[in-house]
């Protein structure tokens, strides 16, 4: 009898816990509208310069002729997501969603049907956005072309698929922030940008084993998309620490002398922040270097050591397959003469890539090269994965690395060239 009493006592409390969790995750429903609008040519207008510098397009846009029709598969540790339609489609997209449910999916991730949004979607860093860029950004998504683009499946398994555990995710690791960004430029401008509209950290900082990001690992570097995003602190491995004028010139114009051209995932950040003033950008390396300022680094010493390596690299005095191959297929572009280091011309000795933990970077820009769309416009570097062999670019790596660091080899290259060859994707 009493085992009786006790389990029907543990039913009632487990029973009691279920109900408790669920009235915790529910979220109701928002009425569908018959029509938004109308809009300020001028909140459209902003509203454009903050999706641009938000990336937004580089998630929802598969096919260029159907912007923010959705459909790219982030490729996660627990499946796949697929982003959504976001054109005012009504049927497929959120053409029926009023601005209070626009306004409750960017900042509390939550849809206009109540489901909880998987935190691919970085509602986390959306929360600090002001009420006045949230409204520019539903002016500018309501008054697009209406696109008819069902949304697809995601491939995360049961039971991680129910959309009321997003719920405990939050609870555990959703912090919902407002950052003030009526600062005129500056640190604190350049923190609102940094911290919510272009979400630096969902790149740059790397994430536990359920997703989430590291709050004691804050900008320290992690893996997207298979590249490196390396980290904004005084933990970069580059050669030449990074000063608010580096930053502001890589931002601005997608590569310096002392950091080579930007590609992969960094692309299209370069290409988002096009849209924001001077002012803006310059607020964003402020802050950025005020994070955690780097050792001060001589950037003439480093300069100097770099093109004498580069000076001693010659066919006649080949000591490996690695500095033949690099005399032969690499030289001749990056090799930076007395007149000193060329933004068009990376400097190997000075670049990050050669420099980071992972060979990832360097990897894949020799297999993939970068287009004269990705970095600097107007220049690129060709793609070598039919001129080289995985051997070939293992060697090339491994004499980089050797000569132009002070630090160890990269464990099994061979690996990682085979998958990044395998992998056969090209950031867009």
């Amino acid at each position: 009898m009493r085992k009786r009493v006790w389990a029907s006592i543990g039913l009632v409390a487990a029973a009691g816990l279920v109900s408790a969790a669920i009235a915790y995750s529910w979220e109701p429903a928002l009425p569908e509208i018959a029509e938004a609008g109308p809009f300020a040519p001028e909140a459209i207008a902003r509203g454009e310069m903050l999706a641009r510098a938000g990336y937004c397009g580089t998630c929802h846009t598969t096919d260029p002729t159907r912007p923010f029709a959705g459909g790219r598969g982030l490729e996660t540790g627990f499946g796949t997501i697929f982003t959504t339609n976001i054109t005012p489609d009504r049927d497929t997209g959120i053409g029926g969603w009023s601005e209070a449910a626009f306004d409750r999916a960017m900042r509390a991730g939550v849809s206009r049907d109540g489901s909880h949004l998987f935190p691919a979607f970085p509602y986390d860093h959306f929360s600090g956005l002001s009420d006045g860029d949230v409204k520019a950004l539903y002016a500018y998504f309501m008054t697009r072309a209406a696109v008819s683009a069902k949304n697809k499946d995601d491939t995360i398994p049961f039971p991680l698929n129910i959309r009321l555990l997003q719920a405990g995710w939050k609870f555990l690791f959703f912090h919902s922030q407002r950052v003030d960004s009526d600062v005129a430029g500056g640190i604190g401008r350049g923190r609102y940008l940094v911290e919510t509209l272009s979400h630096c950290g969902a790149c740059h900082t790397p994430r536990n084993s359920l997703g989430a990001e590291k709050a004691d690992a804050k900008f320290s570097g992690a893996s997207i998309d298979g590249w490196y995003a390396p980290p904004l602190t005084s933990a970069n491995p580059s050669p030449i620490a990074w000063s608010a004028e580096e930053l502001y010139a890589y931002l601005r114009s997608g590569g310096t002398p002392y950091h080579g051209s930007a590609g992969g995932p960094m692309s299209p950040v370069i290409h988002g922040l096009d849209a924001l003033p001077d002012s803006d950008i310059e607020a964003i390396a402020e802050y950025i270097g005020s994070l955690k300022p780097q050792q001060a680094k001589s950037p003439e010493e480093a300069e100097r050591n770099a093109l004498e390596l580069d000076r001693k690299t010659s066919i006649s005095t080949i000591s490996s397959t690695g500095e033949r191959l690099y005399a032969t297929a690499c030289a001749t572009c990056h090799y930076n003469g007395a007149a000193g280091v060329n933004v068009e011309r990376p400097e190997l000795g000075l670049n990050t890539a050669v420099f980071a933990d992972t060979p990832d970077n360097l990897l894949h820009v020799i297999l993939e090269g970068i287009s004269t769309q990705d970095g600097l416009k107007g220049v690129a570097m060709p793609s070598f994965a039919n001129g080289l062999s995985d051997a070939d670019i293992v060697s090339i790596a491994q004499y980089l690395r050797s000569t132009r660091t002070p630090l160890p080899p990269w464990p099994d290259l061979e690996t990682k060239v085979k998958n990044i060859r395998a992998s056969g994707t090209k950031h867009d």
